[in-house]
């Protein structure tokens, strides 16, 4: 155990499979004391921020750890915008917001559709930050548009692993954290223990039980939704993977790895993140999977492109969703989990949680997981592909388009978009022989 900490701390590339991205990928490992250097100069940026609501573009990495420091602090100040859906992007006051947007290769098309419009309702530069790596296109844009301020960020740390650098620390910085503090919590891991958690987390999906339930206090379940991205999008590849099933229920089965955490404040945080990114690396090792790539992820935003370029889009057929739950009891088998993912506006969290819990009692108390589209695409989405092919999904579209809202400059509006997003993934989980159930539905309490 401690060479594997020892070897990690040295950054040894040969800990995973030759050719794995490791070799610029591992700043992660000691941003906690870059950042904790700047965090008075962070800390005295934000207070010059006079705007009432900050509103953070940005998805996968970008976003899920801002929105678990959102909810721990208890601030409504933050709003996380990680998703296409119109009425969503629409409902979002626009009015006395400063805007963070976040990309780390500057070329993601949720951001760029997102900045779009709210460029065309807030065209002030002063109103606006950038977070993103050094000589992106967004770098560009941002210096051309005369950004308040440009964040560039270390470009050997990725997107899931990110949480504190610029992109999690900046909004933290914002909603009033001691920035220091988070970063000394995370120092203060204990770094064996994460090797630890790592090693028996992976060999436990070896031996079977590869459904990693975390389970959180209902205070505490956004955390769950930034550790399912991480695990999910950096162990599931090759035919292999740690599955997260975040839950604030105990849930128990031959295939369960069962953990429970317990986090005193919001500091607790910014140990609970370091941990978690130890273990997952080292849970990568075990698998012999590379840890820091994510290649379906990235065949899923291509499938969409593809589908962009062939407008208008075909309606497709949609099953009843009437007939969810007969599908299901069909189609599982032993060791299967089910993915239910709703491209369905947000807003509609203890609906969501409703529908999984429904469908893990109906199936014996199988593994269920449940995510918005396209938020999912960037995290559980590379397990859904690269992973075992034990998931059965369940793909939930509206009927008719939740609102209609133009992209300022853009060929198709937000709801085509969203629209060519499921069936792009739907294309990729249909190519890698996965299970799935697309149907229709305008209220989750349609599906049964």
């Amino acid at each position: 155990m401690t060479s594997l900490l020892e070897r990690l701390r040295a950054r040894d590339t040969s800990l995973w499979p030759e050719g794995s991205a490791a070799s610029y990928r591992l700043g992660w490992l000691d941003i906690p004391t870059r950042m904790q250097a700047e965090a008075e100069a962070l800390a005295s940026w934000a207070a010059g921020i006079e705007q009432s609501r900050i509103v953070l573009l940005g998805m996968g990495g970008s976003s899920l750890g801002p929105e678990v420091l959102r909810s721990f602090a208890g601030s409504d100040r933050l709003v996380v915008l990680d998703t296409t859906d119109p009425r969503t992007v629409a409902s979002v006051e626009l009015d006395d917001a400063f805007f963070v947007v976040s990309s780390k290769s500057g070329s993601t098309l949720e951001v760029q559709v997102l900045l779009a419009h709210a460029w065309s309702r807030v065209p002030d530069p002063s109103r606006y930050a950038a977070i993103t790596d050094p000589g992106t296109s967004f770098h560009s844009l941002a210096s051309e548009r005369g950004f308040s301020r440009i964040f560039v960020n270390p470009p050997d740390i990725g997107g899931r692993y990110s949480v504190l650098s610029y992109f999690g620390l900046v909004p933290a910085a914002l909603l009033g954290y001691d920035v220091a503090e988070l970063c000394r919590r995370a120092l203060d891991t204990d770094a064996q223990e994460a090797v630890e958690l790592g090693v028996a987390m992976a060999e436990a999906a070896q031996e079977g039980r590869d459904k990693v339930t975390i389970r959180t206090a209902p205070s505490a379940s956004a955390f769950g939704l930034w550790v399912e991205q991480l695990v999910a999008e950096s162990t599931g590849k090759g035919g292999r993977g740690c599955i997260p099933v975040p839950t604030t229920e105990a849930e128990e089965g031959p295939d369960r790895f069962l953990l429970a955490l317990h986090l005193g404040d919001a500091y607790d945080l910014g140990a609970e993140f370091y941990r978690w990114q130890v273990a997952t690396a080292i849970a990568g090792h075990i698998l012999g999977v590379d840890p820091f790539d994510e290649p379906n992820v990235t065949e899923s935003k291509l499938n969409t492109r593809r589908v962009l370029e062939s407008l208008p889009l075909s309606e497709g057929d949609l099953a009843d969703p009437n007939g969810v739950f007969e599908w299901l009891a069909a189609t599982v088998r032993e060791g299967d989990y089910v993915s239910l993912q709703a491209y369905l506006p947000y807003g509609q969290d203890d609906a969501l949680e409703t529908l999984r819990r429904r469908v893990r009692d109906r199936l014996g108390g199988m593994a269920v997981t449940v995510g918005y589209g396209p938020r999912f695409l960037h995290s559980t989405g590379q397990l859904h592909k690269g992973g075992p092919n034990s998931v059965v999904a369940v793909q939930i579209v509206p009927l008719a388009p939740t609102a209609k809202l133009e992209i300022p400059n853009f060929p198709y509006d937000f709801a085509t978009l969203i629209a060519a997003q499921a069936a792009g993934d739907y294309q990729s989980l249909v190519e890698h022989g996965r299970r799935v159930l697309r149907v229709g539905a305008d209220h989750l309490q349609e599906v049964n």
